[in-house]
């Protein structure tokens, strides 16, 4: 590691997400003790906690600070207190508008199950064992963000509901481009997802990421499916699968879904990746997939180890401290093996312990795995 230090802005946010961000906060410290990585750390209010403070989700000055980062750390957002505010004033605003501004264009969306919670799936053991899943997910195009949209009159009274669903070549083949690549390193099977049946922007996806193919990436698998399908698939046979490549809304729906085959939203990760930069870097933030849990914000029982692991992502693919990701990752794993389990992932003859005995009991396995 070089002498500069890596330049973190880290956003809790709401709910839960300052409570797991304490967490990783011992990660880091452990990391500059016992690795000596330094670590410069920037830490501001996004979501709800700057609506309350600023009036509004997300500040420029934020964004500037996400733009001057080696990496964001986010937390997570969504405040039932500003559930009356207009779409534009909502908590989860921030992290729509930092994924616009950074141009952080694919999603990588890991959804694998743990030797010791493979019984904490809703399927059956012999179905979820070994799953090993990457779903890439085109973040800043597609219906979230086409135009026109909105809600209007009509001139009879009626009200109607508008959103538009738009990709461009470049857009849809720089998130292939990312899917393909990761393939490279994985099993190298690239699963293409849209509605190309019904729906012309899922037939250009399909052509152009076929062409992408045929043109660079002819030594990885592709095949393509149908998003309902797709779905079915995952419940039905999860391990046919090694990356999947879609778009906004079916990458929202179909991460969410394959998450549950393992047991808990609050288990995994994700990484939000821009084009790489002059400098040889990108920018990139990372963000664990639950939401910011406001049912049980402040009582000290959420499961902080999807924000570990989000920060796990970050050493890898922004700092690119494999080994230091590794012995995150691994230090999880024996926790998990050791028996102790936070509510949301409790079962039998486990013990259950609350978010910050998890993160001292993660750190603990570091320092045995330092020895």
């Amino acid at each position: 590691m070089s002498a500069q230090p890596a330049k973190l802005l880290v956003l809790p946010g709401d709910g839960i997400g300052p409570e797991v961000m304490r967490e990783v906060g011992r990660v880091i410290s452990w990391l500059e003790k016992n690795r000596g990585i330094a670590f410069e750390i920037t830490e501001d209010l996004v979501g709800g906690a700057s609506l309350a403070e600023y009036g509004e989700p997300i500040r420029n000055e934020v964004i500037e600070k996400a733009r001057a980062a080696d990496a964001v750390l986010f937390g997570s957002v969504g405040d039932p207190r500003w559930g009356h505010v207009g779409f534009e004033k909502r908590p989860e605003v921030a992290i729509l508008k930092l994924r616009q501004e950074l141009e952080l264009f694919a999603n990588l969306r890991p959804a694998k199950v743990f030797d010791a919670l493979v019984d904490a799936s809703t399927l059956k053991p012999d179905v979820v064992r070994g799953l090993d899943i990457m779903i890439v997910r085109e973040t800043v195009g597609g219906i979230y963000f086409g135009d026109p949209r909105g809600i209007e009159t009509l001139p009879d009274g009626t009200r109607r509901g508008i959103n538009t669903e738009v990709y461009t070549t470049p857009e849809i083949e720089r998130v292939a481009r990312v899917a393909f690549e990761m393939a490279r390193k994985r099993s190298g099977h690239v699963c293409s997802v849209e509605k190309c049946n019904v729906m012309e922007s899922g037939l250009l996806w399909k052509e152009v990421v076929t062409d992408l193919h045929a043109r660079e990436f002819s030594d990885v698998k592709l095949t393509h499916m149908l998003a309902d399908n797709c779905a079915m698939q995952l419940v039905r046979n999860p391990r046919q699968f090694d990356v999947i490549v879609t778009g906004n809304l079916f990458g929202d729906i179909l991460s969410d879904l394959a998450s549950m085959l393992t047991g808990s939203l609050g288990m995994l990760p994700s990484a939000t990746l821009g084009a790489v930069r002059a400098d040889g870097k990108c920018a990139a933030l990372y963000e664990p997939i639950h939401g910011s849990a406001p049912d049980i914000a402040g009582q000290g029982i959420a499961n902080p180890i999807a924000q570990i692991l989000s920060f796990a992502m970050l050493l890898r693919y922004s700092l690119n401290l494999r080994d230091e990701a590794k012995m995150v990752e691994e230090a999880v794993s024996r926790v998990l093996e050791s028996g102790l389990r936070t509510a949301d992932i409790m079962s039998e003859g486990m013990a259950r312990v609350g978010t910050s005995v998890m993160g001292e009991a993660i750190v603990r396995e570091l320092d045995k795995l330092q020895k």
